[in-house]
């Protein structure tokens, strides 16, 4: 990136609150005209715009092709593009899932929409009220785990970081809380964090995404990459296990697969030399043996690897 670009990127023009309002009014409005239409049909049409994103979004479909091909280097170029295609249709796919995941799921049709695998320990830990921490990539609809879990009564907490626009933002935390999870902005999560361990309560994150610098690497996909340190210090400090699961959409349909994949307990790290690295290489690992069961529905046009070791970048 040139300085000019650098510069203008640092001087964006931020928008208004006016403006923000009327993005805002104009997404309800698109939103409810777009909840008139059955479930199944609006994911049929997010299809759609999920193959358009990728023709007419040229720097994101690049980016999912550069990631893919580092990360699966014996696939050929056939393969690589239709699997950023259908992550695409998987992205857009997502967006409608959000919308509609409470004018769907109740407690008494939750079985209409989902199926579960090896979470029966997480869920005796859960409703024994031991602290825990529930961490997952941006795969398959991550969204529904946070909501299911509020939606059973089970006392969550969600980190997020909050939008730019303050009205999609609340209307966003609006509907993750609307069945009892909680949502903890990301900037004020650390003075909150040793109460909820006191009480009890379970702690989700969303936790693939590029920790810059400061971050610490590791094996991802053949590559290091850059995690935040926050899971790993928090479990140590905390004596937490760590439970690592994922949602597998089913076909194109409305309906979720969670799989709970590996729960680290405290005592696996006491005897390591380096008990961080080893829980972040550890549930990095879990994620990446996840997403390779069907990688069309990771968020390959995420940064991930953006951030390079210091030895790469001298």
């Amino acid at each position: 990136m040139t300085e000019e670009k650098r510069e203008r990127k640092r001087h964006k023009r931020k928008q208004t609150i006016v403006e923000q309002w009327l993005v805002y009014v104009l997404l309800r409005i698109f939103l409810f005209f777009v909840c008139l239409f059955p479930v199944e049909k609006v994911l049929k049409f997010a299809k759609f715009l999920g193959k358009g994103f990728w023709k007419h979004y040229r720097s994101g479909r690049e980016r999912a092709i550069e990631n893919l091909r580092a990360s699966f280097p014996d696939k050929d170029e056939k393969w690589i593009e239709e699997t950023g295609i259908r992550s695409f249709e998987n992205l857009v796919m997502f967006a409608v899932d959000v919308v509609f995941l409470p004018r769907i799921i109740r407690k008494d049709n939750w079985e209409q929409y989902s199926s579960y695998k090896n979470v029966e320990r997480v869920k005796w830990m859960m409703q024994e009220h031991r602290p825990l921490l529930l961490v997952t990539p941006h795969y398959g609809n991550f969204e529904i785990i946070g909501y299911l879990l509020g939606e059973f009564d089970f006392d969550i907490y969600s980190i997020a970081r909050p939008l730019d626009n303050k009205f999609i933002n609340k209307y966003l935390y609006d509907v993750r809380q609307r069945r009892g999870q909680k949502i903890i902005d990301k900037k004020g999560a650390t003075e909150q964090v040793e109460q909820i361990v006191r009480q009890g309560s379970t702690l989700c994150f969303v936790a693939d995404q590029n920790a810059g610098k400061k971050g610490i690497f590791v094996d991802f996909f053949g590559r290091k990459a850059s995690t935040y340190k926050s899971i790993g210090l928090l479990a140590i400090q905390y004596n937490l296990p760590i439970g690592i699961g994922v949602s597998r959409r089913a076909g194109d349909r409305f309906f979720f697969e969670m799989e709970m994949t590996r729960l680290i307990m405290p005592e696996e790290w006491k005897d390591k030399d380096d008990p961080l690295h080893w829980i972040t290489q550890e549930y990095t690992k879990a994620f990446e043996d996840s997403i390779r069961k069907d990688p069309t529905q990771y968020w390959w046009i995420h940064r991930r690897w953006k951030t390079r070791p210091k030895e790469e970048r001298q």
